[in-house]
């Protein structure tokens, strides 16, 4: 027994039943109702009828039970180290106390001003020379001959 397809709606035609349409470049059609063959004949899209199977498979409808749902991997979080520190250190920082802290960072500004000091203590003024200047000034690029001399 040959089943043939509907051609608009996508249902099955048994032998004896249906409607068959040729159009004038030879092209078969098959309905399984006038309705089917009225909607063609009026150039009705399938996609945009609910009913037609077109229209259900392009909706994804009626098709649960064979597809499983995915299943989706849930992240896991993970804490790493960053390149300066590792993960102990970023972690006894992350509990230390306020307090603790600003003393820490007191202590750390206190150190780099001595520092400061110290550097400019040893680093002593040279006496200023008195040099007279030497003819007009000439850049660079005059001196190494480009576009200045045209």
């Amino acid at each position: 027994m040959k089943v043939e397809i509907d051609s608009f709606s996508g249902y099955r035609i048994y032998p004896s039943k249906g409607k068959l349409f040729v159009r004038g470049d030879s092209k078969v059609f098959r309905f399984a109702s006038s309705k089917n063959a009225s909607l063609f004949l009026q150039r009705k899209n399938p996609r945009k009828i609910a009913w037609t199977v077109v229209y259900r498979r392009m909706h994804k409808k009626g098709i649960t039970e064979e597809v499983a749902k995915k299943r989706s991997r849930r992240t896991v979080k993970h804490q790493r180290g960053i390149v300066g520190a590792d993960l102990a250190t970023i972690a006894a920082k992350r509990d230390q106390t306020s307090a603790v802290r600003q003393q820490a960072r007191l202590a750390a500004i206190t150190k780099a001003k001595t520092e400061k000091k110290e550097k400019e203590a040893k680093k002593v003024k040279p006496a200023t020379r008195t040099s007279a200047p030497s003819g007009p000034k000439v850049s660079k690029q005059q001196m190494k001959g480009g576009k200045g001399g045209r």
